[in-house]
């Protein structure tokens, strides 16, 4: 229990120490390929445009986003739709690097490929965080600082998309639901306005968050919302075996989210259904 609240704390002093200045990216013509090789939409059909961004130098955070890449790709039937912004390790190689300019350019980027009416936004970030501020970022020579709600909300308003699913792994991730929900929009935190998540630590393959639900829980065929259940109570029960306060995970979901849940679902994907990579450390196993 010990080493865990150490973690926490881990997690919360990163989020305060990211005061810096946010540095805009230089021109990268890895991520330049990337945005000008995704696919145009088929009219007529939804199709999901997914962007995974590990917003800090951490491996925890760039293995998690690497993979989750592929696994939201799979399940929403996203290949060439898909852009994932992480570090590399060795031959397992993202787009680019997960910086807000990258990210802000790669949203706009399947925001003008989109039919933003019919087709849906897959967002996934994974990062510290740090309370009544934001999503931690922390790049080394890239920049650091605090992606704020207003600042998503901008981002998400030059991609334009009214269908949205957004999931935000970071501790005090649930802040940003107030500002990121909406009538058709799906917003799913690790946590809470006010408590932290846990699995990040640095040498970690998965946060507790990405273990639960891209690992486990989207591994196994069944809707989204089951899907994310199942992570919830997965989450709460390795929460309660560590004796830890909860994470509190989140979820919200718009009034007419329902005709495009529905298609995605009726057109999922089969994921390879072993997980990949080893559990959380902290969970012993």
């Amino acid at each position: 229990m010990r080493r865990l609240a150490l973690v926490a704390f881990a997690c919360l002093a990163l989020g305060h120490a990211s005061a810096q200045v946010l540095q805009p990216a230089a021109d990268d013509p890895r991520l330049n390929a990337a945005l000008a090789a995704l696919k145009p939409q088929r009219p007529g059909a939804v199709d999901a445009y997914v962007i995974v961004a590990a917003l800090d130098t951490d491996p925890v955070f760039n293995r998690e986003a690497r993979e989750a890449g592929r696994v939201l790709a799979e399940r929403f039937g996203a290949e060439g739709r898909v852009i994932t912004l992480a570090e590399d390790e060795g031959d397992d190689r993202a787009a680019a690097a997960g910086t807000p300019a990258d990210l802000a350019a790669a949203l706009a980027r399947a925001g003008a490929l989109m039919d933003r009416n019919e087709d849906v936004l897959v967002l996934y970030t994974t990062s510290h965080g740090s309370p009544h501020s934001g999503l931690s970022y922390d790049n080394g020579a890239r920049g650091s600082g605090i992606v704020k709600p207003q600042d998503l909300t901008a981002m998400l308003a030059g991609n334009g998309a009214q269908n949205r699913l957004i999931i935000l792994q970071a501790c005090f991730s649930g802040q940003f639901v107030p500002a990121l929900a909406g009538p058709r929009s799906v917003v799913v935190t690790a946590a809470s306005s006010m408590k932290s998540s846990f699995g990040c630590s640095a040498s970690n393959d998965w946060t507790f968050f990405g273990h639960a639900l891209i690992n486990q829980a989207m591994r196994t065929p069944d809707t989204l919302a089951r899907q994310i259940r199942r992570a919830f109570v997965t989450i709460i029960g390795w929460e309660q075996k560590l004796g830890i306060e909860s994470s509190n995970p989140q979820v919200s979901v718009g009034a007419d989210t329902g005709p495009w849940l529905a298609a995605l679902d009726a057109e999922a994907r089969p994921v390879p259904p072993t997980p990949v990579g080893k559990p959380p450390s902290e969970l012993g196993n």
